[in-house]
């Protein structure tokens, strides 16, 4: 069967990127089946479309033929007249590749050529991206949505404003990094407001304000056969108002009892099921602080994410993979697991660590561009830390975003005054969670004060407290003993930050943390080691850099 996969449209702000890793694994997966791929991505920096990969495996890896052509109705056509394809893979490409889906569905070019879309029909995708359809249809199945009125004109929308009442959100149909959205405190501010978002969408959705509820999510699976899982859940550090690509994530939650939960997981299930998506998806809430029983449903999206990709690396799940191979008609237990390799995909992963995203900005190269975050994303990329706890997976994280920080506390942000730290709790941007840890640290706010501020949950912020106590503890100690540098680690401190608290050298403290063992990996590779025997040999000379002969 000859597949035409659609990639993620040019490089830009707040997409394309983060779509090569579900790209790349669906052309693997479509080749390893036999299938012939053909890919349309204008990408030239990206992993699926670098001829390097095809040498490196030229039987699984690299598609059959790349266009370098933008993603649109035009150049798509052309392509598929000329390569008469069998079949269509929109789920890999983003928001471009599944608009550019439902365009040439509504123009009959898909049933001209006889192509079919594999996985997701073109109907529900339709479903999931025109907020009007997607209310209705959760609504047959009681599910909670945002109040909303759907606009497809300035003066309906208008309208529409004045019954749900001010502040609102406003949301752009059909558009990726929350595009020509945002939120609208004042009357006499919507009308322009609107104007700019009709520049980016056919609909406007007019919702309640719910900012200052939690934002979880959820990566959901379902094959053909209706066997559905939830592979892995997240919850952002900041509270809806913030675009998920532009908060902090963290996976599993972490705040969210076991009944609050499973609640989610229920509906989640329930609202895939309902909608008929077929491969994966990320289904986002508004869970309620004061109420762990009202939530929303936001959103879903009937396609892999940017939330995917962290999903598969934080759980070892290969979400993109195991979803090209529903798409070719495999069930869940038909499909190998792709860890044990013994029992199959229909499983759901229990994490005993913690996985945390940051997004990294960039927004000092560019003129007159506002530094304070919300519903449209400008984050040019993002980190991933694995660890036991948060505080250690926070300040692993900060290390990667290459901005200079050794921590959340030891960074080159500068923060001369109280009214200055208070500016950059208040608002949020790429300085708040320096700003909320400086003020900890110096006993500037406590914990309830900076919650009152950015309704940041107070596990979250009682977690920065821990670090900056702790902070000071190193400071005010005259001796770095076993203990104290034990504690240190968990709480995720660098050796280099630890040393410049202690008055010493990096290399001293590395020296000192072999002498009393304190190696976290040693541990966790031993656990693997003793789980998988056959893989031992691999498993410490890569993670220990030692060999061991397995007999």
């Amino acid at each position: 069967m000859k597949i035409l996969l659609l990639g993620s449209g040019a490089l830009k702000i707040g997409e394309a990127g983060e779509f090569d890793y579900s790209g790349s694994q669906a052309i693997k997966t479509f080749k390893k089946a036999g299938h012939e791929v053909i890919l349309i991505n204008p990408n030239i920096a990206t992993v699926q479309t670098d001829p390097e990969w095809v040498k490196n495996d030229p039987t699984f890896c690299g598609a059959n033929k790349v266009y370098f052509a933008p993603v649109t109705p035009d150049f798509v056509v052309k392509i598929i007249t000329q390569e008469k394809p069998e079949a269509l893979a929109l789920s890999f490409g983003g928001q471009t590749a599944l608009n550019c889906g439902l365009a040439l569905e509504k123009s009959g070019i898909l049933k001209k050529f006889g192509i079919t879309v594999l996985g997701t029909p073109v109907s529900v995708i339709e479903s999931t991206e025109d907020r009007e359809i997607f209310v209705k249809k959760l609504n047959e199945i009681n599910v909670l949505t945002p109040r909303s009125i759907a606009a497809y004109n300035k003066e309906d929308a208008i309208k529409a404003a004045e019954k749900i009442g001010f502040p609102l959100i406003m949301r752009a149909g059909f558009a990726l990094g929350g595009k020509g959205s945002g939120f609208c405190e004042r009357r006499e501010d919507f009308p322009k407001m609107v104007k700019e978002a009709f520049a980016f969408s056919p609909q406007v959705l007019v919702e309640e304000d719910l900012r200052g509820w939690k934002e979880i999510e959820y990566e959901v699976v379902r094959d053909g056969q209706d066997n559905c899982i939830t592979v892995v859940n997240m919850e952002n550090f900041d509270p809806l108002g913030i675009h998920t690509g532009e908060s902090i994530v963290i996976s599993p939650s972490v705040t969210m009892a076991n009944r609050e939960y499973q609640m989610l997981r229920t509906v989640a299930i329930k609202t895939i099921r309902h909608l008929g998506i077929i491969g994966e998806c990320n289904i986002q809430y508004a869970l309620n602080p004061k109420d762990d029983t009202e939530y929303r449903v936001i959103e879903v999206n009937a396609r892999l994410s940017r939330s995917s990709a962290l999903a598969s690396k934080a759980s070892g799940y290969p979400l993109a993979a195991v979803a090209a191979e529903i798409m070719l008609g495999k069930s869940l237990p038909d499909i190998p697991n792709a860890i044990t390799l013994k029992t199959t995909a229909f499983f759901e992963p229990a994490l005993d660590y913690v996985a945390l995203k940051i997004p990294r900005w960039d927004l000092q190269k560019f003129r007159k561009v506002s530094h304070e975050i919300a519903t449209e994303m400008k984050s040019v990329g993002e980190v991933m830390a694995l660890g036991r706890n948060f505080p250690e997976v926070v300040q692993k994280a900060v290390r990667m975003l290459a901005i200079g920080a050794h921590g959340i506390l030891n960074s080159p942000l500068e923060f001369r005054t109280d009214a200055e730290i208070e500016d950059a709790i208040r608002v949020a941007s790429p300085r708040r969670l320096f700003a909320i840890a400086h003020a900890l640290y110096r006993e500037k706010f406590d914990v309830e004060k900076i919650w009152e501020m950015t309704k940041i949950d107070h596990w979250f912020l009682q977690q920065l407290d821990r670090i900056a106590v702790f902070a000071r503890e190193l400071d005010e100690a005259k001796n770095l003993d076993k203990e104290l540098l034990r504690k240190a680690k968990i709480l995720g401190f660098s050796d280099r930050e630890i040393a410049e608290r202690m008055n010493s050298t990096e290399n001293e403290i590395r020296e000192l943390r072999k002498k009393w063992n304190i190696i976290p990996v040693a541990k966790q590779v031993d656990t693997l080691a003793a789980e998988f025997p056959a893989q031992t040999n691999y498993l410490y000379t890569t993670y220990l850099g030692e060999k061991f002969d397995v007999k």
